[in-house]
């Protein structure tokens, strides 16, 4: 069953540039899938496209639906965009947390879509969501971090704090907007697992971008692969060898690929050849 459907979804930008161009994708419940692509490929477009933060096209026949519920078709968003985005975590490159606020109170923002404005104006969360945000907080490894202002922690615990927020908010679909392309090695592989352990342990569908293709080969089973705005790859995350990404995007392959990580070696050769094959066509 497919908890995410784009059929033949096309934006253009004010001055005629094309973001994306008619493209269709389906991804099932539970799956954990990267986009990668060259900077300007369209990436971050066709994430805000699923969560209803742009609208596509008018002139052309798209639809975008999350659980068979319509968030926007020919370019107008739904009546029930709104409560869509309930079920629908984001998570920015730039994290935006509170930084004023306690890193506690940032993880308990997840839960005001659910609550009434009254209860949400004034901070007055029961026990209960407390106790729901420490232990979020605490399965993304930053529960002593709780108390502090949200400006004082550091970009990868800001992003785990922000995946928390997820968790707390209910998520069943959580869509990560480049959420490593700030972070050293080390606070990118600590957010990367966060994001594999919500989709493995939860089932929560994820989807990130990701400028470097060894994540995606390392935590994401299937990779959807953005040229120009048109899909150019989509499947096994194993066959992204250097030897394809260089067929797929020539020059601009070297910036997705981590200049300290050694070409794989064991991606399966039935895969390549069929991966070879779709950039083709």
């Amino acid at each position: 069953m497919s908890t995410v459907r784009v059929e033949r979804l096309t934006k253009t930008f004010p001055g005629g540039k094309r973001a994306l161009k008619d493209v269709s994708v389906d991804i099932e419940r539970g799956e954990m899938v990267a986009l990668i692509g060259a900077s300007g490929s369209g990436k971050s477009t066709l994430i805000r496209h699923i969560a209803g933060l742009v609208q596509a096209d008018r002139d052309a026949p798209c639809k975008v639906t999350v659980d068979d519920r319509p968030v926007q078709a020919g370019g107008r968003l739904s009546g029930e965009a709104r409560d869509i985005r309930r079920d629908i975590g984001v998570i920015f490159q730039q994290f935006n947390l509170v930084g004023r606020l306690s890193v506690i109170t940032n993880v308990l923002i997840g839960v005001l879509g659910r609550i009434s404005v009254m209860r949400g104006t004034f901070g007055r969360f029961r026990p209960d969501e407390k106790r729901a945000a420490m232990q979020a907080l605490a399965r993304v490894g930053i529960a002593e971090t709780a108390a502090q202002r949200a400006s004082t922690l550091s970009g990868g615990q800001q992003q785990r704090a922000a995946i928390a927020r997820a968790m707390v908010q209910g998520a069943r679909v959580v869509l990560a907007d480049e959420p490593i392309a700030s972070l050293d090695p080390a606070s990118a592989k600590r957010v990367m697992q966060a994001l594999s352990e919500l989709n493995e342990q939860d089932r929560v569908t994820v989807i990130v971008s990701l400028h470097q293709v060894e994540y995606a080969r390392r935590y994401c089973p299937r990779t959807i692969a953005l040229r120009d705005g048109e899909i150019a790859y989509d499947g096994p995350s194993t066959a992204l060898s250097h030897d394809f990404l260089r067929e797929l995007y020539g020059d601009a392959s070297e910036e997705l690929v981590l200049p300290d990580v050694p070409a794989r070696s064991d991606a399966p050769e039935p895969a390549v050849a069929a991966a070879v094959a779709l950039a083709g066509t």
